[in-house]
């Protein structure tokens, strides 16, 4: 009978999940909720067979409940919605200008581009958007999330520890403050706020999202995604849907939001997007988190632009010059905010690691 019902429930999940995920991504979700929701309680199971159905119910317990809520609940930032065909375009044209087709193909590189100028008539470009990677340190935004949400329950007080804690977390990007942190919110606690209806920052549907499944530390994971078995992942759909939801006073509430935006200021590591922004548009104003480990480069970042143009950017590559790919990336996503229809044909010049024609926008 069970197997049945999980044969139904494939059925109606692949219907359901949209974008392109792997194979054996669809497979692990598939697992996970039939797990949840279709399998006998881990009582009736015995030895590891139990405790495996007890782990995999309890992950995906809030994804079931999202599932009958998948289509009574509106979305809260539906940035699907409002893919633009030639942002897309120019952004796709922009990439391969830098010798960067190959690594979006292989699935290396993702990137998110979302202007917000008009929050209420966003613009989105997604190239590999919901493909899911390891995002390193980037996560900890959802670290921060979790005590910020916490708190609001009255279930924790930021107080001065709490606050130096997160300010060094997110600017400096602390291991032993994230780690803290982690433990003072709880990693299920912060987990069940990343899959809530409420945020779906995490979200089956989309190939999972932001999850912080282990301590940033020498302990072994928490917990790993349930789709793709990342300890720290991210996708840069969901980058974008969480600062979206910051700029729109939408994390936890308005007062919340504007407080995790300043700690999200003034980052004290200048590579990456916040390197590309100080070469072409230094006056530019960055909230940002970052990511680095080992080849796995990640970062997102609300822009705001002293000519009143403001927007997401968010990207994920797996190589070893990731970092220099996303500080030339963040310059051709500045360029194609601009509201001029006639841009100027870009300056060629050396990509690291970047294959075929070579170019980047130094604003000229």
């Amino acid at each position: 009978m069970i197997a049945t019902l999980a044969g139904i429930a494939t059925s109606w999940i692949e219907r359901l999940v949209r974008g392109t995920p792997s194979r054996g991504s669809r497979a692990a979700l598939v697992a996970a909720i039939a797990a949840a929701a279709f399998a006998a309680p881990a009582a009736h199971a015995g030895g590891k067979a139990a405790a495996s159905t007890a782990v995999l119910g309890e992950i995906a317990a809030p994804v079931r409940a999202s599932l009958k809520e998948q289509l009574l609940i509106r979305d809260p930032a539906p940035l699907w919605q409002w893919l633009d065909p030639d942002l897309e375009e120019e952004l796709a044209a922009s990439l391969a200008d830098l010798g960067l087709a190959t690594p979006l193909r292989a699935g290396k590189l993702a990137v998110a581009l979302v202007d917000i100028t008009d929050p209420t008539h966003p613009r989105v470009a997604a190239l590999n958007g919901d493909l899911m990677l390891y995002a390193a340190s980037l996560p900890k935004i959802a670290v921060m999330l979790g005590i910020f949400q916490k708190a609001a329950e009255g279930k924790l007080v930021i107080d001065g520890e709490t606050r130096g804690q997160l300010l060094r977390m997110i600017r400096r990007s602390s291991n032993p403050d994230a780690t803290a942190l982690m433990h003072k919110a709880g990693h299920d606690f912060i987990a069940r706020t990343l899959i809530s209806p409420r945020y779906r920052l995490y979200d089956p549907f989309r190939n999972g999202g932001l999850w912080a499944g282990k301590d940033y530390a020498s302990a072994g994971a928490w917990r790993r995604d349930p789709i793709d078995n990342l300890s720290h992942g991210a996708t840069p759909m969901q980058i974008a849907r969480f600062f979206y939801l910051l700029q729109t006073g939408r994390l936890v509430n308005a007062q919340a939001s504007a407080e995790m935006k300043e700690i999200l200021g003034h980052s004290a590591i200048h590579h990456k997007f916040v390197r590309g922004l100080e070469l072409t548009d230094p006056t530019a104003t960055v909230y940002r988190k970052s990511g680095t480990w080992g080849i796995s480069h990640a970062d997102g970042a609300l822009v705001e632009r002293r000519d009143g143009a403001v927007y997401i950017a968010a990207g994920i590559a797996e190589d070893a010059h990731g970092g220099e790919w996303l500080s030339q990336i963040i310059i051709q996503m500045n360029r194609l905010i601009d509201r001029h229809v006639d841009l100027p044909r870009v300056r060629r010049t050396n990509v690291p690691g970047a294959s075929g024609p070579l170019s980047v926008s130094t604003g000229g």
